[in-house]
């Protein structure tokens, strides 16, 4: 049996490997918190519907979070039937973000793909033409060609 007192590391004590292990250890004590922490359903939920509410307003949807939220849940609204479609397909897109990687070419066009489905002919695939931003005939901005 070894005594405890007399033992010697085969390594120097240093600020800087000290330094470092507290950072591991700090790292190690959040992913243990993560890992035990239930994410609040409810919570989730909300911040789901809120998320494409105002994703989609950017894009100019007019439907209110409580349209939103009950076309989430299945119900029927009065609205627009491509806005009503935008809420749906990104309700779609949204559930298969985790299976998506941020950097394949593919799930980019298979994203854009389901939140097009139904509203433009090229969905799920680079433009080909021109495209800009109007207020009215009047072009704001034009993308860059395609």
């Amino acid at each position: 049996m070894i005594n405890l007192s007399e033992y010697k590391p085969p390594f120097h004590l240093t600020d800087e490997l000290i330094s470092l292990t507290s950072e591991i250890s700090v790292d190690v004590g959040a992913a243990a918190i993560l890992q035990k922490r239930s994410i609040n359903p409810h919570l989730r939920r909300e911040n789901r519907i809120r998320t494409i509410h105002s994703s989609l307003a950017i894009e100019q949807n007019s439907l209110s979070l409580e349209q939103v939220t009950a076309i989430i849940d299945g119900k029927r609204v009065i609205g627009s039937a491509d806005e009503i479609k935008d809420v749906q397909n990104a309700c779609r897109a949204y559930d298969l973000m985790p299976k998506l990687n941020p950097l394949s070419v593919d799930d980019l066009l298979k994203a854009h793909r389901i939140m097009m489905d139904g509203l433009v002919v090229e969905n799920g695939k680079f433009r080909s033409g021109g495209a800009g931003i109007f207020n009215g005939p009047e072009p704001v901005r034009l993308a860059p060609p395609a």
